[in-house]
């Protein structure tokens, strides 16, 4: 099973969940869902948000 380390590379880079959430024009609630692994973003999505967070997306998956 992929999941995926949205949130703890969002407090190493000292990001808020709103700040991504403005930066990618979705809602706190969607933001929320990736970081307590609920939902699990489109590699599309997860693309932007290594973007965004400037790391490579692998940094943002761990399989479990």
């Amino acid at each position: 099973m992929k999941l995926n380390r949205i949130k703890l590379v969002l407090v190493e880079k000292e990001v808020s969940q709103t700040e991504l959430a403005k930066k990618l024009g979705k809602s706190f609630s969607t933001i929320n869902a990736y970081c307590s692994n609920r939902k699990q973003p489109s590699l599309e999505l997860l693309n932007e948000i290594a973007d965004i967070l400037s790391v490579s997306m692998k940094d943002l998956i761990v399989d479990k």
